[in-house]
């Protein structure tokens, strides 16, 4: 699905109109599991939110690593808990985003996962900002030879990513989801030049905005900048 960016003045996403029909694959907002939103309440706000800005879905993409160690049985129940109380027009999922260490790669091993998107077999994945994982190619292998396809999260935030790692990730089959903060400079310059040149390069597949808190939204969407002109979610 495409949605069109006017180009003639800078703009604030809310301004812009690129929200409407977007679905997002990345989003912390289900509340008290991770560093996310905390309650339901501030949840319920978000989503109020979403829907004045045009947003038609959203992937609740918790993080589940050796620091948060959530549970799919766990998180599916507190997702069927909110649920209740939603009362909303939004279509919500559930998904997760891994880290690559070693809880994902046992949760792996036994298949107790909560892939992404609809076909059931996308797996949101994402590394630490700084330093990459021991053996990331073979663990993105290890993940395909499990019959997903590995999403990597947010690929311009990696300090450590280069155009070279960028192009070897792709033609090792692995997807990209790009943030939306990023493109409005919300991560600062260095960050907002990486994801315009994987949007150049048509490099990246699915577009989320990491929302983490009422606040930090707030702030994002109220963003006065010129933006890339056209952004294209796949179908997963």
């Amino acid at each position: 699905m495409s949605w069109w960016w006017p180009f003639q003045r800078k703009q604030t996403l809310a301004e812009s109109g690129i929200l409407r029909g977007m679905t997002d694959y990345h989003s912390h907002l289900l509340p008290g599991v991770d560093d996310g939103v905390q309650t339901a309440d501030e949840s319920l706000e978000i989503l109020r939110l979403y829907e004045q800005l045009g947003i038609r879905e959203v992937w609740f993409t918790p993080h589940i690593m050796e620091d948060i160690p959530n549970t799919t049985a766990g998180l599916r129940s507190r997702f069927e808990q909110f649920k209740k109380c939603y009362t909303g027009n939004l279509r919500l999922h559930l998904a997760a985003e891994y880290m690559l260490d070693n809880l994902f790669k046992e949760r792996l091993a036994h298949r107790d996962l909560l892939p992404i998107g609809e076909e059931g077999n996308h797996l949101l994945v994402e590394t630490s900002y700084f330093n990459p994982p021991m053996d990331l190619y073979g663990m993105m292998e290890k993940i395909k030879s499990a019959g997903f396809i590995p999403v990597l999260a947010h690929p311009e935030r990696y300090a450590y990513m280069g155009e070279k790692d960028y192009h070897r990730l792709k033609r090792s089959g692995v997807m990209f989801q790009s943030n939306l903060p990023s493109l409005v400079g919300g991560y600062g310059n260095p960050v907002k030049k990486k994801v315009e040149e994987l949007y150049s390069k048509a490099m990246i597949n699915l577009y989320g905005t990491d929302t983490h808190t009422l606040s930090s939204f707030n702030r994002i969407i109220s963003f006065r900048t010129l933006l890339i002109k056209n952004i294209v979610n796949e179908n997963i």
